[in-house]
Parts: structure tokens; C-alpha cells; sequence
């Protein structure tokens, strides 16, 4: 696949590059070895192969939900915050 320098100016203004034009035509000479690289891919017979979609088996692991007592009081974490209203901590407005 040949890269054009319409294509080359396109990718370049998608990525917020600017090139001089020998850097273009570096890039394009590199762009057309990666994808005639990747094209070897196409060769491959894939007829009996099933489609993967993860390498690694992966499950979600669940587990139970566990309350574990705490030994601080309300009273204990209130007298850690600077400022306190009505039984609860009292934050600047986030806005």
C-alpha cells in the first residue's frame, strides 16, 4: 500500500504534528514498512480458527460483602475533622 502526501498531511494534522517535508517522506517510507508488515497477517490461513477476544482466561472475582466492627465511636472521627455540624463533617462547598 502506497501512502500518499495528502494521507501523510492528514495524520499529521489528526496528531497535532507539523513535519518538514523530509520528515513526511521519512514518515511515509516508515508507515508503508509497518503496513506491509502487518500485511503478511492477511496470509495466514484463519479459516478454523475461532476469534479471540482475550489472551488470558478472566472472570470477575466476587466476593461476600463483610462489615468489620470498627473500635472508633462517631464521637472518635467527629474530634478528628476541623469543623463539625449537626453530627456531621463540615466541608467548604464544592462547586
Amino acid at each position: 500500500m502506497d501512502t500518499t502526501d495528502k494521507q501523510i498531511e492528514h495524520l499529521a494534522k489528526l496528531s497535532d504534528f507539523s513535519l518538514s517535508e523530509k520528515d513526511s517522506k521519512s514518515l511515509g517510507k516508515d508507515l508503508e514498512s509497518i503496513i506491509n508488515y502487518i500485511s503478511q497477517l492477511d496470509e495466514l490461513d484463519t479459516k478454523d480458527v475461532e476469534p479471540t477476544y482475550q489472551v488470558f482466561e478472566m472472570e470477575n472475582v466476587w466476593r461476600d460483602d463483610e462489615i468489620i466492627p470498627q473500635e472508633a465511636s462517631r464521637e472518635d472521627l467527629l474530634a478528628l475533622t476541623k469543623e463539625q455540624e449537626d453530627n456531621q463533617i463540615k466541608i467548604p462547598k464544592v462547586l
